[in-house]
């Protein structure tokens, strides 16, 4: 069974050339969303993959209507090929069911894990860079160690309130 997702950003955008697509491609069903790709949750797509068997194959009109990133449509498409479910995207011709269609997705998903380990070097290195110079990441400290040294004296005198205690260190106005 061939299984259809499509999905729109917004109200604004219409549905009807993805359908079309899918049932031009022989999907018995259809499942759709109205929402940002950038969003975790989509009731449709979490629809069309709880109807999705072994054997079945799930089509969507282009790669970036399944996706939220290259990192979620491996993922995606790992996870359906391991229960025994094809992949077909119509626009790029990526049929996970054939050779050439895995060979194209594993190549895409090692192009990934290769700009994965490049942004992961140069952070790395980034970090490194800063440190020989001196340098520390991180959020800068709020309070000098003196005025740690004043807070911890005016804390011990418990007749003080923590308005107080602020309002001495200008904290507060």
């Amino acid at each position: 069974m061939r299984i259809g997702y499509a999905r729109v950003s917004t109200e604004d955008q219409n549905l009807a050339l993805q359908k079309d697509a899918l049932e031009k491609a022989d999907c018995e069903q259809i499942y759709t969303d109205t929402v940002s790709g950038t969003k975790a949750r989509r009731p449709g797509l979490e629809d069309a993959l709880s109807h999705l068997r072994t054997g079945d194959t799930l089509v969507v009109w282009r790669l970036d209507r399944l996706g939220r990133s290259l990192r979620h449509l491996i993922d995606t498409v790992t996870e359906l090929q391991e229960k025994g479910i094809g992949f077909k995207s119509l626009q790029e011709s990526i049929d996970t069911t054939t050779s050439s269609g895995k060979l194209v997705f594993h190549i895409f998903g090692a192009l990934a894990e290769f700009e994965r380990e490049i942004i992961r070097e140069r952070t790395q290195a980034g970090l490194q860079s800063a440190r020989a110079r001196g340098r520390s990441g991180g959020r800068p400290k709020a309070l000098t160690e003196k005025q740690v040294q004043m807070l911890r004296q005016l804390a011990a005198n418990k007749d003080r309130s923590v308005d107080d205690i602020c309002k001495t260190l200008v904290f507060r106005e």
